[in-house]
């Protein structure tokens, strides 16, 4: 008996969920911004695997799966998101609106897909300047072509537009609170399709998905709140991707510093220098 338990204890600790609940990373987000809120290498993913406009949107809204932590009308809820499609010539622009109210909507983000002459799509996600600040772009190349490109070029129905709308919401929602933007992250990263590739750009390449945005975008909560914009609550940055850029750096920093005061066990001086930098050699470490 003894044996057999010497074993089985072995056995687990080397077994493969063993070794995998070793090796679960925690992912901490960088800010509290809005931007944070809704992932869109994560709404890329989506909409790689979706087969459809209505499968797109359930997917969005899946209470289980909880992609997006908007709450932008600040109920206490995450936000609805509906999807709304426009086509002209050879593109398409894939709308995502926050439900705030009757009749009272804020594009969240667009995704333009447009074809070449060689029939090939091309597909960017692009956050709206309001929430992610200007030129916010994904350059998505899927590891699979998506069953949803083939759906877009035969829809019949131009603009096509959800049917759901305030408190007139599909049997599967469920409304909920926001998760802390810590396990929202973490959300993400389980979540995320690693085998597509996301390159950020600030080059929106289809001239025709930008006048159909031009022509159909709806910016409600932005009218009413402009002071919140991505310009006003992040001042001398572009966008998202720079704020990121921005954390990033100072999170380095910050490690940084604090390795050396591990390492000398000695307050470090705000203008602290290496020794070789200092007349004389002396040392303003103390």
């Amino acid at each position: 008996m003894k044996t057999f338990t010497l074993n089985l204890f072995i056995a687990f600790f080397l077994s493969p969920v063993a070794f995998h609940a070793q090796n679960i990373t925690t992912v901490e987000a960088k800010t509290d911004d809005i931007s944070n809120n809704l992932d869109l290498e994560l709404v890329a993913t989506l909409f790689g695997e979706a087969i459809d406009l209505e499968d797109f949107e359930y997917s969005l809204n899946n209470p289980y799966t909880r992609v997006s932590n908007l709450d932008l009308n600040e109920d206490g809820e995450v936000d609805y998101l509906r999807v709304v499609a426009n086509s002209m010539d050879n593109a398409h622009l894939i709308t995502i609106q926050a439900v705030l109210g009757f009749d009272h909507y804020q594009d969240v983000a667009t995704i333009d897909v447009e074809k070449n002459s060689d029939g090939e799509a091309h597909v960017q996600v692009v956050g709206d300047e309001y929430l992610y600040g200007s030129n916010y772009i994904v350059d998505v190349l899927f590891q699979f072509l998506p069953d949803i490109i083939d759906f877009l070029w035969d829809l019949i129905f131009n603009p096509w537009k959800s049917s759901y709308s305030y408190n007139n919401y599909p049997s599967y929602y469920r409304t909920c609170e926001p998760y802390p933007t810590n396990i929202y992250a973490q959300n993400v990263l389980i979540q995320n399709n690693t085998y597509n590739i996301y390159c950020y750009t600030t080059v929106r390449k289809s001239e025709t998905c930008k006048e159909l945005q031009y022509r159909n975008r709806r910016n409600d909560y932005e009218i009413k709140y402009p002071t919140k914009s991505f310009a006003n609550r992040n001042k001398g940055l572009i966008n998202k991707y720079e704020l990121d850029q921005k954390i990033s750096y100072t999170e380095t920093k910050s490690q940084k510093i604090n390795e050396i005061k591990i390492s000398t066990g000695k307050k470090v001086l705000k203008e602290w220098k290496p020794a070789s930098g200092i007349a004389g050699g002396s040392s303003l470490v103390k």
